[in-house]
């Protein structure tokens, strides 16, 4: 049942509540929590996305979920929450990319794309008989010699990033990105720290048939995806390193308690 204070108010996305809250825009980014983990890293040399694609059955092929989509040579988006509105918002950034570069004979600027999404999404918490997009993405390129990661949440808010999270790991994630995050990480060491945060934030360790990663290069300014091959390579050195940690937490802890002992 709703609780009694919320009664009459989540009923309709244009009512507020007397302390000022939209509820049907936090029910919303309630459902991009229940997401997978979706994540993007700048480096100095590109932007990183990366995503957790587990399924719930293992009778889903999982090469046919998608979380990460180009959107022009030079902007890639990452995903979570509701597929479908996701899919949708996906196809109006590709029209709003498509339509600046016959107007303007130049590719859209990132951050003028994610302002675009962002207002169509505001659009859709204000209007009655509509309702608020269940997803939040994850758009990073590169404008000129910039890199830029924006996030969007459902209420069309715009935030930019150095790295960030969205789904169920979004927190675990972002204290490894704030212990970990370097302004000078190449492209490898950003991919190397996605895999740490998603490692951190998932019950299920990674491995390659569950994550898939997109790279937008600074110099080429081309969005591709890593191979397969190449993502079982990263994540392999990932196991390598957390067994690696687990030995030397393990040994400082025999030490400790040898100390302890002696004391």
């Amino acid at each position: 049942m709703q609780p009694l204070q919320n009664a009459g108010y989540d009923r309709a996305i244009t009512v507020f509540s007397p302390d000022g809250r939209l509820f049907q825009v936090e029910y919303a980014r309630e459902a991009v929590k229940r997401g997978t983990t979706s994540l993007g890293v700048k480096s100095k040399d590109g932007i990183v996305l990366l995503v957790d694609k587990r399924t719930t059955s293992k009778l889903v092929e999982t090469e046919s979920i998608e979380k990460i989509f180009q959107i022009d040579d030079h902007i890639g988006v990452a995903t979570s929450g509701l597929v479908a509105d996701a899919r949708a918002l996906v196809e109006r950034a590709r029209v709003e990319s498509q339509i600046n570069k016959i107007t303007f004979n130049e590719p859209i600027r990132v951050e003028a794309l994610a302002k675009k999404i962002c207002d169509l999404k505001q659009l859709y918490t204000q209007n009655g008989g509509v309702r608020p997009f269940g997803s939040a993405l994850i758009i990073g390129g590169v404008t000129g010699n910039d890199c830029k990661l924006f996030e969007t949440d459902p209420s069309g808010a715009l935030i930019e990033y150095k790295a960030t999270a969205i789904g169920s790991g979004r927190n675990v994630a972002t204290e490894v990105f704030e212990k970990n995050y370097k302004d000078d990480l190449s492209v490898d060491e950003a991919i190397n720290l996605a895999l740490d945060a998603v490692y951190e934030a998932t019950e299920d360790k990674p491995n390659e048939s569950n994550i898939e990663i997109a790279i937008i290069d600074k110099e080429t300014k081309l969005y591709s995806k890593v191979s397969k091959k190449e993502i079982s390579k990263y994540v392999k050195d990932l196991h390598k390193r957390k067994e690696i940690e687990r030995k030397e937490v393990e040994a400082k802890d025999a030490e400790a308690k040898e100390k302890d002992k002696n004391d």
